[in-house]
């Protein structure tokens, strides 16, 4: 098997420059060329790409907010993002902090909100938006069309039939006007009719291409109607970097009905500073509480919200509600919203090394982005990730993000090895792609997980593909108590297992799974549908799942442990395995070696398959 190739190249080739960032003594007018001038903010990482062969080093002890943007290196230069200095380790953090009282308001006994903010002193913004035009996109079974066309004092008016509805907001898109940055608030007033009532959902500025990246996200209070009217959209900005080019987006494909016509016109365009309050923007998708103590129940409306510790988040409101007796910041010493949001973004990167990071409470993916090339994860901790709201199916039923380390569709010579990975709401590793080829690719390929320890995670590993996948190596990991974490419960489907790979329509070659341990399940120990278990190697592996199926297969199979030996008559898996509860040095403390006396233990000295030494991080 191929292994990842990109620090083999680090241990000769010389950094062009290391920067050392520190959020306590730092600051961003100093040079960050050295510890001594170091840098403060993620911001000022993110706004200053490092370069091919670059060092970006965090202070051990330091706390970030935020999305970490990476550079990314090339062939003969990698780029590296590592720590410096003594203590634990650096911080990544997705959330935003509501331990202050003051952030939290009584609606009525035993319900509370987050408070928002207020909208300070407006200055028209230089930039031309009125003679901007509009396009329309759509795809699946949607049709629409836009039209753009001179309006009062030549001002373009865009008209937008829908022929046909889409059922999800992609469907049917309508990009306004090129956007420039802007520091804080975008406030763009519209003048707009609608054929039928219709309140505007959906708003972004994005980047006009690939990737598609998020600088902003809206909200309309108003509702659109047969007469013409003027109409707010006040547009937040969520992103440090500001993409090129960027317009005024709108995912209307679930709004409509068939024969919808709406009409609009950009009137002006302001500037604004936010004042106080709360300011969340994109979906909260958990509620951390004295840094895990407990964690926030999410549901979907107010009126569902029945338990202490219930929350919604109310998207055209942009706040929390919260069922709590009390102000839940004078009950709390910390209280973390975690923001939908990758924490490191590795999307388009290539030839990087991530190591020894912390990386915790984002709502979306720890790591993650497609089209990642030599990205190498090592030594990192990523616990409470996951839980914001993805889509939500025709049936009404929610899809929520929440991946530890993700690859999403194309993907190739990655590693992700000697790291910890915790509370997942999904996936503590995964590589997936949904694309065909026709006209998206996912194409996955020499992508390692080598001795990671994962646990309280849903899935500890999960693979789907559709396109290509060869040279996948998952080999020398501790999993233990899949399905036993913070969101197992209240998933709409709680359906834990240590290896999820569902229905594998990709053409598979060399797909290795070998020398791990599997302790405890919730569901299974694996679910997978058996239309690919001839292509899988699976293998010396350690089982334990007590009284659960040691495998889930296709049209709810399950195959208990005695029915092992029929199943690989047919198929070669696990015929090298054991099968046992394990014994660990100390588990309470997370301390996942085995004991000397445990099942599976070799006696190894050097670390290798169930030695005595594999998987504690140092």
């Amino acid at each position: 098997m191929k292994m990842p190739f990109l620090f083999l190249a680090l241990s000769v080739a010389a950094s062009a420059a290391t920067y050392y960032v520190d959020s306590h003594g730092g600051n961003d007018d100093a040079d960050g060329l050295s510890p001594q001038a170091a840098w403060k903010s993620l911001e000022k990482v993110n706004k200053n790409p490092a370069q091919p062969g670059d060092q970006v080093l965090f202070k051990r002890g330091g706390l970030w907010r935020g999305t970490l943007q990476p550079g990314t290196g090339d062939d003969e230069q990698p780029l590296r993002y590592a720590d410096y200095g003594d203590g634990p380790l650096p911080i990544f953090q997705g959330s935003i902090a509501a331990d202050n009282p003051a952030l939290w308001e009584q609606i009525r006994p035993g319900l509370w909100r987050t408070t928002t903010p207020t909208i300070g002193a407006r200055e028209p913004l230089d930039r031309e938006f009125r003679t901007g035009h509009w396009a329309c996109y759509f795809e699946a079974d949607a049709r629409a069309h836009a039209f753009n066309h001179g309006g009062d004092k030549g001002h373009v008016v865009v008209t937008l039939n829908v022929s046909k509805a889409g059922t999800h907001r992609n469907h049917i898109q309508l990009w306004g006007p090129v956007i420039p940055s802007f520091d804080d608030t975008l406030i763009i007033t519209l003048r707009g009719r609608s054929k039928m009532p219709i309140r505007l959902k959906n708003i972004d500025v994005l980047q006009e291409q690939t990737p598609w990246r998020r600088f902003a996200n809206g909200r309309c209070d108003a509702e659109l109607r047969d007469e013409w009217q003027d109409i707010e959209i006040v547009l937040n900005r969520i992103s440090e970097i500001a993409p090129e080019p960027m317009k005024l987006h709108f995912g209307l494909g679930d709004q409509f009905r068939d024969g919808e016509e709406i009409q609009l016109q950009v009137v002006r365009a302001e500037v604004a500073t936010k004042v106080g309050g709360l300011e969340l923007p994109v979906d909260v998708g958990n509620i951390i509480f004295d840094h895990g103590k407990t964690c926030g129940w999410k549901k979907w409306s107010v009126d569902s919200l029945d338990k202490v510790g219930d929350y919604y988040y109310a998207p055209d409101e942009q706040c929390v509600y919260l069922r709590y007796d009390g102000n839940p910041a004078e009950l709390h010493q910390s209280i973390e919203l975690a923001m939908k949001g990758h924490v490191v973004e590795h999307g388009g990167r290539k030839n990087i090394l991530f190591e020894n990071f912390a990386i915790r409470y984002g709502a979306s993916h720890g790591f993650g982005g497609g089209s990642a090339e030599g990205v190498t994860i090592r030594g990192c901790d990523i616990y409470f990730i996951g839980g914001a709201h993805q889509f939500t199916h025709p049936n009404g039923v929610p899809v929520r993000f929440g991946n530890g380390i993700e690859f999403w569709n194309n993907a190739k010579d990655c590693l992700v090895e000697n790291c910890r990975v915790w509370e997942i709401y999904d996936a503590a590793l995964t590589n997936q792609g949904r694309g065909d080829g026709n006209p998206v690719h996912s194409i996955q390929t020499n992508i390692t997980y080598r001795n990671n320890v994962i646990w309280n995670s849903e899935f500890s590993f999960e693979y789907w593909n559709r396109q290509l996948t060869e040279n996948i190596a998952f080999i020398n990991n501790t999993c233990v108590d899949s399905g036993y974490g913070w969101a197992h419960a209240q998933r709409p489907n709680p359906n834990g297992a240590h290896l999820m790979f569902y229905s594998n329509r990709a053409e598979t070659r060399n797909f290795v799974v070998r020398d791990n341990l599997f302790v405890q399940t919730t569901e299974a120990g694996m679910r997978m549908d058996i239309d690919w278990l001839d292509t899988i190697t699976m293998d010396h592996n350690l089982w334990y799942v007590g009284d659960k199926p040691l495998y889930r297969l296709a049209k709810n199979n399950r195959i208990m442990l005695e029915q092992l030996p029929e199943l690989q008559k047919q198929f070669p898996v696990d015929v090298h395995s054991q099968f046992g509860l394990p014994v660990f040095m100390d588990a309470a403390k997370r301390d996942y070696r085995l004991a000397p006396d445990s099942i599976g233990h070799s006696g190894a000295s050097d670390g290798g398959p169930f030695g005595a030494r594999a998987r504690l991080k140092d």
